[in-house]
């Protein structure tokens, strides 16, 4: 009996009276004696589920022409530097790189090996460390060259896809988009119902700064290319090297796709 008690701390890491309790719930049946002990570790994560998670981890792996990254919320930052916690993120993140989805539920659901669901594994793992975690988003990319890039605190990450270029461009890049925070890829893909808006901001600010009604036009279209260049990734100044935008630093090379994940955005 001891024995079964130190090998199921060792393995779960609850408490002696939680081991003991399922140990003699399962007939001292070692394995269904974990099952329990993750049903009731499931049972206090959803009792915790109204509690806000706005710490936690952004991890991410790269394989080839492949990636992924998962972003993991906690309620403190004393848990998201837990090892165990870390040792959840990280594995959701290979784990990731096996569904092939970008969608949060879809990944939720996924299974490895026919063993417990991503959902269940979240859980379990919550009612170990005794936080509400909260899986958040999820991104698979599939490209011609994909680099990754985490901030030092873990908080802010970053894929990219490169056509052309360079292992070393990817990588600057990814570092820049991390800094930088840009909202889209091309111009097309800003919303042409904002652009009015904004627009039609920019006009009703310089005619009621009295601005000459021939000069308006000009000034509000200089603004908006400003719009661009702080939204835009390719029109923003190099995080590197301000004399230069992200376009230019690349030349013949160009970004196919990037996602940016930051821990409370």
């Amino acid at each position: 009996m001891l024995e079964s008690i130190k090998k199921l701390r060792e393995l779960t890491g609850a408490g002696m009276m939680d081991v003991k309790k399922a140990l003699a719930d399962a007939g001292n049946d070692e394995e269904k004696a974990v099952a329990l002990l993750r049903e009731r570790g499931i049972v206090k994560a959803a009792k915790k589920a109204d509690r806000e998670a706005r710490e936690g981890l952004v991890r991410f792996v790269v394989d080839g022409n492949r990636a992924a990254m998962v972003e993991v919320n906690s309620e403190t930052d004393f848990v998201a530097r837990n090892a165990d916690f870390q040792a959840l993120v990280e594995g959701l993140a290979q784990t990731a790189l096996q569904a092939k989805t970008s969608d949060i539920e879809e990944f939720r659901n996924f299974t490895v090996d026919g063993g417990e669901s991503v959902g269940t594994t979240l859980a379990a793992t919550a009612g170990k460390i005794g936080e509400n975690l909260v899986l958040n988003r999820v991104a698979y990319m599939e490209g011609e060259r994909i680099a990754g890039y985490v901030h030092s605190n873990g908080k802010i990450g970053v894929l990219v896809d490169l056509s052309g270029g360079t292992e070393a461009q990817a990588k600057d890049v990814a570092l820049h988009v991390a800094a930088e925070r840009p909202q889209y890829l091309r111009r097309e893909q800003v919303n042409s119902e904002d652009i009015e808006k904004e627009r039609e901001i920019l006009t009703n600010k310089a005619i009621n700064e009295g601005k000459p009604q021939q000069i308006v036009e000009r000034i509000v279209e200089g603004q908006i290319g400003k719009f661009y260049e702080e939204k835009v990734l390719p029109e923003q100044k190099f995080v590197k090297d301000n004399s230069v935008t992200v376009g230019k630093y690349l030349g013949d090379a160009s970004v196919n796709n990037f996602v940016r994940f930051e821990i409370g955005s």
